[in-house]
């Protein structure tokens, strides 16, 4: 048995390619070759077989991972719905745009709007899990509906952007006005964070189902869930109070 497809880049994309028709149906029993037919659009070029860019091999197991410099590799996982992705490495702009379900893991770095809606659309992701091994550009999240989006080191301003719900898990610094307009849903902020003036303080307590979902990113994506995450206290921020208030963020504190 193998762990599935692997897609290695067979040469430096030197144009911004669209990669968001090449996950967006159902593709976890597509065979290699099938795979290599999917679309993608470059810049300038544009429409070329998946397999014009990339060399696929493995066979079909859910599973499909993708290697090389994709820094300009923009909306690759866009409307995930099933299936495990790995992207080894940086990708670019809008990774994971609109998914729906499955799991899109990003081994670096992140580009701008990771998650969040499809331009003209009001709702971001619906479902899913979406990790970011490294950090994240602006606007994470924005417009999340459901789902969990977990960043491992820095996010840009305005991540969880007008949430409607969903999770939103930052364990590095969180940029400014992170969870702006949020409607519903939790941004946890395991570093260093400034709550946007339209959210206010609620209280200082030790939410337990926090622990259970530390405790799956610990054991599930080997995240850096350290002892003083589960120990230690949470500060809880009611927002955003120019909307619903429904929301709110909880910031890791010692104390």
């Amino acid at each position: 048995m193998t762990d599935g497809l692997a897609a290695r880049l067979r040469s430096t994309l030197r144009q911004r390619a669209d990669f968001s028709e090449v996950l967006a149906d159902s593709w976890t029993a597509l065979s290699a070759a099938a795979m290599s037919q999917r679309p993608v659009y470059l810049e300038r070029d544009g429409k070329v077989p998946l397999g014009e860019l990339f060399e696929i091999t493995g066979n079909p197991n859910g599973h499909i991972r993708f290697s090389g410099d994709l820094l300009t590799a923009d909306r690759l996982g866009a409307a995930l719905s099933s299936g495990h992705v790995t992207i080894e490495g940086s990708v670019g702009a809008e990774a994971g745009l609109g998914m729906s379900g499955g799991a899109l893991v990003i081994e670096g770095d992140a580009g701008d709007r990771t998650g969040a809606a499809p331009p003209g659309f009001k709702r971001g992701m619906t479902g899913g899990e979406l990790i970011v091994r490294g950090s994240a550009g602006v606007e994470a999240g924005a417009a999340m509906r459901r789902g969990l989006l977990v960043i491992a080191r820095a996010a840009g301003d305005r991540a969880g952007l007008g949430m409607i719900a969903g999770n939103v898990v930052v364990f590095g610094k969180a940029g400014s006005n992170t969870g702006l307009w949020s409607k519903r849903g939790s941004v946890v902020a395991l570093g260093s964070i400034t709550p946007p003036p339209t959210y206010t303080y609620a209280c200082t307590y030790q939410p337990i189902h926090l622990r259970l979902l530390l405790t799956r990113l610990r054991d599930q994506y080997g995240l850096a869930v350290l002892r003083r995450h589960f120990t230690g206290f949470y500060r809880r921020y009611s927002g955003d109070m120019a909307e619903l208030g429904k929301g709110e963020i909880l910031v890791w504190t010692a104390k």
